[in-house]
């Protein structure tokens, strides 16, 4: 997230967008106003308009973001990460990493599954969340494959379980508002993955 002192410098979208972050993530997409956003960002309410064609097309572009946020933390931890069970291990490091952010009313848990809540069944919010979720499970079977490349099928199930224990474990890392739930969710899988 950009720092305050970063956030002047920054263009109209970039404020507008990193104001919706900040504000969707601590109250949530309906418990946050336009206005709010834009008095956040310090810019005109027609700028917002001038980059977004309306408030579900922010809403959009904040998953967007959140997903790539993420996919950045994952990146991080792989770039070290040697061999396949490290690489395992490096996506709930990633979410650990997102759990310890120093969020402005702490940690609520998954952004995009809090925004997931929000939208109507039927939304492309929804199907953009679901996307993440599922890049996120393919990430682990990959690196599950490499582990089991004469079985494929254990690989898959192991990286369905492997997804659950980690979506389980935001969950109750958010509804407690700290990281614990997503180490002892690492420490699960480790035990999984050993002598695999």
């Amino acid at each position: 997230m950009i720092k305050s002192s970063t956030r002047a410098k920054a263009s109209a979208r970039d404020r507008l967008l990193q104001a919706a972050m900040e504000l969707f993530y601590n109250h949530g997409i309906s418990g946050t106003g336009i206005d709010t956003i834009v008095a956040r960002a310090g810019v005109a309410k027609k700028s917002l308009y001038n980059n977004f064609a309306s408030k579900a097309d922010l809403v959009n572009t904040y998953l967007e973001a959140r997903h790539a946020e993420w996919l950045a933390l994952y990146d991080n931890r792989a770039a070290s990460a040697e061999g396949a069970v490290e690489r395992v291990l490096a996506v709930f490091d990633a979410y650990q990493d997102h759990a310890e952010f120093a969020y402005e009313r702490g940690f609520r848990g998954c952004g995009l599954l809090n925004a997931a809540a929000e939208l109507e069944a039927g939304d492309i919010g929804r199907d953009a969340v679901r996307r993440h979720k599922e890049q996120v499970e393919s990430i682990l079977r990959g690196h599950l494959a490499e582990l089991f490349p004469d079985d494929p099928a254990r690989a898959a199930t192991l990286g369905a379980h492997i997804a659950f224990l980690l979506e389980g474990a935001m969950a109750r890392a958010g509804l407690e508002g700290n990281s614990d739930r997503v180490r002892a969710a690492r420490a699960m899988a480790c035990d999984m993955l050993k002598g695999h």
